[in-house]
């Protein structure tokens, strides 16, 4: 059946690695039509993911649980899939009569045919572009000619992952950039931000278009619209981590006459919850056995059950690097697994200028095995906690908080180290000490 009020086309796009580095968030960067979305739309601002790197959070979107549950535990390129018969959202939305599109980048398998999508634009392309552009000339055509399906299109942009300084794509003034205020004022930081904004600009400037080509097209009104990331920004202290630099991301969403009106949520989500949600919007039913639970009641003034506590995780990246974490809307806790340096940074992070800038400090200290920060404080996570008496009670609590899910989700961490996948044991990759 078409599109309707009940049962919109849903297009979201997902970029890598932006966090919430956008003008709407608070962050010194021009991004005019994400920040008008957001104003026309509502704006979630306490939207976390499951694991600040690329294809495990992606899984968690697809599937609504953690990456340990589906098997996503490291990224796709290097070997890691998801469980067998792991469902899919776009294989859910199959069922539920839409027709499913996958317009550009996945970071989900290393071969986007078993994810589901009944039809695959570009798949091998990831810049902004050359998919918007495809995906552009698409609505077009389907404005001419709907059909009898409702659609579902997932958009994927590689911008803005590094490396951020590409002769292609201008950049923004180093003197003039607006630091991230978790990190030091120094050159090599500052040139990153400098790249990462033009980037930036680059999505914003396409996400304006396709919006365009929504109003111009007639489809606007029936569609829901969506922007999103997959973690925090490819800074040091961020991507890779359990604070939140690293799993605060952006999620915007439009409905005309439905999700509307500049609404800025500040309720405690994970990205397990999105499937669930867009399901729950559909009227399709809700799978069984997953981690997160519909917000649609947040914006439809319906039920809504907020989250006490949002779990976070990570296990391999380009190292193996163990954490669980915990968060609440006062405090986070992390439990980290093993021998490892102060702040881990993904290879990268690692080889670019801010990370050289950060190399020192971060790699020449090991973390302690428990963190914990008082986030209203403490909202940089700058002051660890753990071995202040006045918070031990806080500290036995998340801990235990942390086993149980651990025990109740079957986290393979808990029978010892995880191993790496064949790809994955041979890769180049960077010291855990600089000298």
């Amino acid at each position: 059946m078409p599109a309707t009020q009940d049962r919109p086309n849903i297009i979201y796009i997902i970029v890598h690695d932006i966090g919430q580095h956008i003008g709407c968030y608070g962050a010194g960067v021009e991004t005019p039509n994400m920040d008008r979305l957001a104003s026309d739309g509502v704006c979630f601002t306490n939207y976390h993911c499951t694991a600040a790197q690329c294809t495990p959070s992606r899984g968690s979107i697809m599937t609504g649980r953690y990456p340990h549950q589906n098997g996503l535990m490291g990224l796709a390129h290097i070997g890691w899939e998801f469980h067998f018969g792991q469902k899919t959202l776009p294989m859910y939305m199959n069922e539920a009569g839409y027709e499913t599109h996958l317009f550009g980048h996945q970071h989900e398998h290393a071969d986007p045919s078993p994810l589901g999508y009944q039809h695959l634009h570009s798949p091998d392309r990831n810049s902004a572009r050359v998919v918007a552009p495809e995906l552009i000339e698409f609505l077009h055509a389907h404005a001419e000619n709907p059909g009898d399906k409702p659609l579902h299109i997932s958009v994927g942009f590689g911008e803005p992952h590094r490396p951020y300084h590409r002769d292609d794509y201008a950049q923004d003034d180093p003197a003039q950039v607006t630091l991230q205020p978790w990190l030091p004022d120094r050159p090599g930081i500052r040139e990153d931000i400098a790249g990462l904004n033009g980037l930036v600009w680059v999505v914003d400037e396409w996400v304006g278009n396709i919006r365009q080509a929504l109003e111009e097209t007639g489809l606007e009104d029936n569609t829901l619209f969506i922007f999103t990331t997959d973690h925090g920004t490819a800074m040091p202290r961020a991507k890779g981590t359990c604070y939140d630099p690293g799993t605060k991301t952006a999620l915007i969403m439009r409905q005309p006459g439905v999700i509307e009106g500049g609404t800025r949520y500040d309720d405690l989500l994970i990205n397990c919850d999105f499937m669930p949600t867009i399901l729950d919007l559909v009227g399709a039913p809700e799978p069984l056995e997953i981690a997160g639970r519909s917000f649609l009641g947040l914006l439809a003034g319906g039920d809504f059950r907020p989250h006490e506590h949002i779990f976070t995780e990570m296990t391999w990246h380009d190292r193996y690097n163990p954490m669980r974490s915990v968060r609440t809307d006062r405090y986070k806790y992390i439990h980290n697994f093993g021998d490892r340096p102060l702040v881990f940074m993904p290879l990268d992070i690692w080889n670019g200028r801010a990370g050289r800038e950060m190399a020192w400090e971060y790699y020449s200290e090991k973390r302690p095995e428990h963190q914990l920060y008082d986030l209203e404080e403490d909202p940089l996570e700058l002051n660890d906690l753990a071995a202040d008496p006045a918070y031990a009670e806080v500290l036995a609590d998340l801990a235990a908080t942390v086993d149980s899910w651990m025990a109740d989700t079957d986290d393979p961490l808990l029978l010892g180290d995880v191993p790496p996948m064949p790809k994955q044991a041979h890769r180049a990759r960077p010291p855990y000490q600089t000298n």
